[in-house]
């Protein structure tokens, strides 16, 4: 969550009750609960409690029976279908071999059930910093602009845009602004400007696949500010235009309050307290609080989540 976010208010949505069979209602423009698949098959839930009072999701075994017929399809596919025979192997297979095929299907279903189908080819977690001051500034500027490309078949990092930017308005940085965020004023001189950083992003979603309209990709934000708030208000005060592709874009809280039934009041810090994960870095820098939204998006997509657009059609 970006510095400047404290100056506008966010509405929190009340969470619906968390179950695995949840269907979402039409056009329901928040993620969802898969139903068991991936990691989850083979496995039931119960709703528990964490430290932070939000509901979590404990799995409880109950064996291989409840495997898809779907996943043992694409297992007999893989890996023949003499290993689905009673004894798992043909009789006259020797021990080495039987070693082998149990652990080429191990591996095999393993990396099938990693995370259920996302909706996504790519989401591109990005974060401001900008310029701010107590009482704030206006209007702010974008002095830090980080995107992170995350693979949705494997929820890691496939690459990394990062950049800072010489802010025009108030180009000297406020002593607030640079202990909160961590840049100082050296970070920012001689940088290039919006105009120019945003040249240089439509370069690296071009060069990365990301404009190639047979690839889906979303950006993913702590927040609604970055993309609401931050970018369309300084481009429009600068008489420049928005890209398409910053027009559409999930907001972590809100996927996060649906996958977990309570809010995040305190942001990345409540959601990483709330999945038992360290924080990242510091708060408020820009490539540090994206490495942490990457961080809790694996996390909840281990767990089950499908991930889905929030941000309404401007």
């Amino acid at each position: 969550m970006s510095a400047g976010e404290r100056a506008f208010g966010e509405k929190k949505p009340r969470p619906p009750a968390a179950h695995w069979s949840e269907e979402p209602a039409a056009g329901s423009a928040v993620g969802h609960r898969a139903r068991p698949s991936a990691a989850s098959a083979g496995v039931r839930v119960r709703g528990v409690l964490d430290a932070s009072g939000c509901s979590m999701l404990a799995p409880l075994q109950t064996g291989a029976a409840r495997f898809s017929s779907y996943l043992l399809s694409r297992a007999r596919k893989v890996l023949g279908s003499h290993l689905f025979s009673p004894c798992g192997v043909p009789e006259f297979c020797s021990i080495s071999t039987r070693k082998l095929a149990a652990h080429s299907f191990g591996a095999s279903m393993a990396a099938m059930m990693s995370f259920p189908p996302q909706r996504y080819h790519y989401f591109l977690v990005l974060d401001f910093e900008a310029t701010c001051d107590k009482p704030q500034i206006h209007p702010q500027e974008i002095i830090e602009f980080p995107i992170l490309k995350l693979n949705g078949r494997t929820m890691e990092i496939e690459s990394t845009f990062h950049m800072y930017v010489q802010p025009v308005v108030h180009p000297q940085l406020t002593p607030f602004c640079t202990e909160l965020t961590g840049i100082i004023q050296a970070m920012v001189d001689g940088q290039p400007s919006l105009q120019q950083v945003l040249e240089r992003v439509d370069e690296w979603m071009a060069k990365e696949g990301l404009l190639d309209p047979n690839v889906k990709s979303i950006f993913v934000t702590c927040g609604d500010w970055d993309l609401k708030v931050m970018l369309p208000g300084q481009c429009q005060y600068l008489g420049l235009p928005v890209a398409d592709y910053f027009k559409q874009w999930i907001n972590l809280k809100k996927a996060y309050s649906f996958a977990m039934g309570c809010w995040p009041k305190n942001g990345l810090l409540d959601m990483n307290k709330g999945l038992s994960l360290q924080h990242i870095g510091r708060p408020h820098s820009g490539i540090d609080d994206c490495k942490n939204i990457a961080n809790i998006m694996k996390t909840l997509a281990y767990r089950g989540f499908i991930f889905k657009q929030t941000s309404k059609p401007f």
